[in-house]
């Protein structure tokens, strides 16, 4: 039996459930978390102006809040399965919650992710690898530069699904419309153009073996912006494990577009 959003979230926020979201409450979007001192604020939300394949923006709340105009009635410090604190760049500490380490002044964003198409693919009638495996989808860092914005520099991050070869461009027409959630693939193909070496060792995530016939697709990836703000070593930055997301309560179909 499917359980609806607010059971998902009622699990995940008493710790019982901490696995990969992908696939959950499929008809609502789902979203990456940063979190950063407010000084660092205006870098975050440039990176996302200037980036909206891989950044794309859901929500910036404002100073010390933590229930988003999203999702009425959550709470960003318990309601993804598991999150990351980062210190000057370096992990410090994997948690069920981040309560206690709240300030009035931290700044939450929520990032698009492509899990928010995933629905639209398998009903146009496409296989998802890593939901059939229940495994967390991979993800790689590539060498595809981001435009910077202030201390904030670093390269694009992907996630990857295989598909036969001949399902690409059906693939990119159904995740076209879902801008919020990436788009269309950025890449197809040989992995190595986008700086990729080995795609059965992905830096996030899960691997996915290729089955005959099928190619890597690869999407511009939340992970980014997390990704970015540790390697500029902000002195503080909280993020989700990657893979397990926050379920918002906007049904996919609203952030659906025409595309072009």
């Amino acid at each position: 039996m499917c359980m609806t959003r607010d059971e998902i979230i009622r699990q995940i926020r008493v710790g019982e459930m901490k696995s990969t979201t992908s696939g959950l409450a499929p008809e609502y979007v789902q979203a990456n978390l940063v979190v950063v001192p407010e000084a660092y604020a205006a870098d975050v939300r440039g990176l996302c102006q200037r980036n909206p394949v891989p950044c794309p923006l859901v929500e910036e709340l404002a100073p010390g809040a933590v229930e988003p105009r999203c999702a009425p009635g959550s709470d960003l410090r318990t309601d993804l399965p598991g999150y990351r604190l980062w210190i000057d760049g370096e992990l410090k500490e994997r948690r069920h919650d981040v309560r206690d380490l709240w300030r009035v002044d931290f700044v939450a964003f929520l990032i698009g992710c492509s899990f928010t198409f995933e629905r639209a693919l398998v009903d146009a009638g496409y296989r998802l690898r890593h939901q059939e495996l229940g495994r967390t989808v991979p993800m790689f860092r590539t060498n595809v530069p981001l435009a910077p914005s202030g201390r904030l520099h670093g390269r694009m991050v992907v996630s990857m699904r295989p598909f036969p070869a001949e399902s690409v461009e059906g693939v990119r027409t159904v995740t076209r419309a879902y801008a919020e959630g990436h788009g269309e693939p950025v890449h197809w193909g040989d992995p190595a153009q986008i700086g990729i070496a080995d795609i059965s060792r992905p830096d996030e995530g899960d691997p996915l073996p290729l089955e005959p016939g099928e190619v890597p697709v690869f999407w511009g990836c939340g992970v980014t912006p997390q990704l970015v703000t540790i390697e500029s070593k902000l002195p503080f930055v909280i993020t989700h494990e990657p893979g397990s997301m926050f379920i918002t309560a906007l049904r996919h179909e609203e952030y659906a577009t025409t595309g072009s």
